[in-house]
């Protein structure tokens, strides 16, 4: 399948379940109230059908798996609130940009080597003396691996090819879309599995840190396509959409270590794996993609060691 086909029936899909939920007469319905109750009938649903998710995980995983998803949830969220800034312009300079993402890479960095590669290998330790720094390696090589093939496999293209905000590539910056969702899925997945550990310091710090990464990336995703004509609202909704994949991998990793904890030191080890090969692949070129730049340089530093001070806050 060539990159067109692929993009055309993704767009194909998306307009077929479009056109399925407006023709159903509840949506019809809703759609003729006042604005004001139309939009407090779909919170209303939304809520609702919230409500029934988060209580059918506590019935049968508890209330660790609950707080993990609301997590994961919550760090999705933050590429939306990273688009917010596209109210208020259509570009920013290279410095900031570079600053902005250098110190997500400095927070995930600290986030993988204190809140999954430690404990993990704490975890490992425990359950078969000795060989838990095997067992993380491990897992680390199987994640780099798993990113490896998904991006050798699916179609996109990287953050420094998009870097310039008047790019007017369709094409382009909507493959570039689909790389920061493919990454997504392991982020959101790392959150769940610390979660899955019991140790709820660990899971939240880890939420911070990939919450505070996909702010520049939310950036990253709906300046260009203000660029190319899109509404604020529709970028910044856009944008908020390439997060949400992270619940799936988030409840994913979750459930998993919960339902069989002997795999947590290689599922630890596997985040770790996939949230450096991100770093390495994605954020630092990115940062340096116009020539070396000591902001960015500077920034990792000062994100490594915010999120180092905050892990040992929370101890």
């Amino acid at each position: 399948m060539n990159i067109q086909s692929l993009i055309d029936q993704v767009q194909k899909q998306t307009n077929t379940c479009i056109n399925t939920i407006q023709q159903h007469a509840v949506y019809q319905k809703i759609m003729a109230l006042p604005t004001l109750q139309k939009w407090l009938s779909f919170a209303g649903i939304f809520l609702l059908s919230q409500a029934v998710i988060f209580g059918l995980l506590y019935l049968v995983f508890g209330k660790v798996v609950v707080i993990g998803f609301l997590a994961s949830i919550l760090a999705g969220l933050a590429t939306g609130f990273g688009a917010l800034p596209t109210l208020f312009f259509k570009n920013i300079s290279n410095n900031v940009f570079n600053s902005l993402l250098g110190a997500a890479a400095g927070v995930m960095l600290a986030a993988t080597a204190f809140s999954l590669l430690v404990p993990g290998l704490d975890y490992g330790n425990a359950l078969w003396p000795g060989k838990g720094i095997y067992i993380v390696s491990i897992g680390m090589i199987i994640g780099a691996i798993f990113l490896h093939y998904a991006d050798s496999q699916l179609p996109h293209v990287h953050f420094d090819s998009v870097s310039d905000t008047q790019l007017n590539s369709l094409k382009k910056i909507w493959l570039f879309i689909i790389a920061i969702t493919i990454h997504n899925f392991p982020e959101g997945m790392s959150v769940g599995v610390s979660f899955g550990s019991g140790e709820l310091k660990n899971g939240i710090v880890l939420a911070i840190a990939i919450a505070l990464q996909n702010i520049p990336e939310g950036l990253a995703v709906a300046l260009p396509l203000l660029g190319l004509g899109y509404s604020k609202w529709r970028a910044i909704g856009i944008a908020t959409l390439t997060g949400l994949v992270e619940p799936v991998g988030g409840l994913l990793g979750i459930t998993m270590v919960t339902v069989f904890e002997p795999i947590l030191p290689i599922a630890m080890g596997f985040a770790a794996g996939a949230m450096l090969f991100v770093i390495s692949e994605e954020i630092i070129p990115e940062t340096h993609a116009n020539g070396r730049s000591r902001f960015a340089t500077f920034s990792l530093m000062g994100g490594f060691i915010i999120m180092m001070t905050l892990d040992n806050m929370l101890s």
